[in-house]
């Protein structure tokens, strides 16, 4: 990562269209497979998938998601992302959203012995 590339902690939800099928697993099966291969922390849930890493680098592994997903036959893909960076003190690499759910875990704890 260079100096100057952000670190990012993003959602990203590939939508395979035109496809002719209802179900769209075998899609997002081969975006796993991509992101597999890149190295970078991710993690796959019912309606996307987190990431993160290098900003290049996380932009990078979902073109590269696009392309395997064309490949596969899928004619449109529709692609949500949402990304989030912050400067004021380190992401623990690829550990980002570990981190941030545990903070949120930690209030609620304190709620409950409250």
């Amino acid at each position: 990562m260079s100096s100057t590339d952000l670190y990012v902690v993003a959602d990203f939800c590939l939508i395979p269209i035109g496809t002719g099928e209802s179900s769209v697993a075998e899609h997002i099966a081969e975006c796993h497979r991509v992101l597999e291969k890149s190295g970078l922390t991710f993690k796959m849930h019912g309606y996307g998938t987190n990431i993160e890493g290098p900003w290049s680098e996380v932009s990078q592994v979902i073109h590269d998601c696009h392309a395997a997903v064309h490949a596969k036959g899928a004619p449109r893909i529709a692609t949500n992302v949402r990304i989030g960076t912050r400067v004021d003190r380190e992401t623990p690499v690829g550990r980002g959203n570990e981190v941030k759910l545990k903070r949120v875990e930690e209030i609620l704890a304190r709620d409950e012995q409250a």
